[in-house]
């Protein structure tokens, strides 16, 4: 998080997000998510941050927000993600290392619009009944991932599965 960004951008949730995407493995497990099931990470995060407050979402909850951050995800962070991949190392006629000064920009422009969304799925916590149905944490966190592959209608691979969930549960 840089010195720019305002408190109230900062909500419980996004600090959710930096400790759990911290823990040993959840990053790669994320993004192997990300390329090779096609799942958006904020949305993954959210579920857990939402296990972790109790609650249990279903598949039909799970479409609704993904359905809410579709048009921002396709607008921005792909876009953005995508740029960013394609500047490690490729070979231009621009000086190496004044490429990766750029691509160091871009990964903060990436950085901000995901914050972006996630204070967007926040907002949504906060501006309504509680989402899902009450639940132990851990049970909450498998559920919410059951229902994020019946939502999108994929199995994820049992490791990357458990490497969350044992990330979900040192960060809760």
């Amino acid at each position: 998080m840089s010195d720019t960004q305002t408190q109230s951008a900062i909500t419980p949730f996004w600090r959710y997000s930096l400790k759990f995407y911290g823990q040993s493995g959840v990053s790669d497990a994320c993004i192997a998510l990300q390329d090779g099931c096609g799942i958006d990470v904020n949305l993954l995060l959210y579920l857990f941050w939402l296990a972790s407050e109790g609650r249990l979402v279903t598949a039909d909850d799970v479409k609704m927000l993904d359905d809410k951050v579709k048009s921002w995800r396709e607008l921005t962070i792909v876009p953005i993600r995508d740029v960013r991949r394609k500047l490690k190392g490729a070979k231009t006629f621009i000086d190496p290392a004044k490429q990766e000064a750029l691509r160091d920009k871009v990964k903060v422009a990436e950085l901000e619009a995901e914050r972006m969304q996630q204070e967007g799925l926040y907002a949504v916590t906060q501006s309504g009944p509680p989402l899902g149905t009450a639940a132990a944490p851990a049970a909450a966190a498998r559920g919410n991932v059951a229902a994020l592959e019946l939502a999108l209608g994929k199995t994820f691979p049992k490791a990357s599965v458990e490497v969350l969930l044992g990330g979900f549960a040192s960060a809760t």
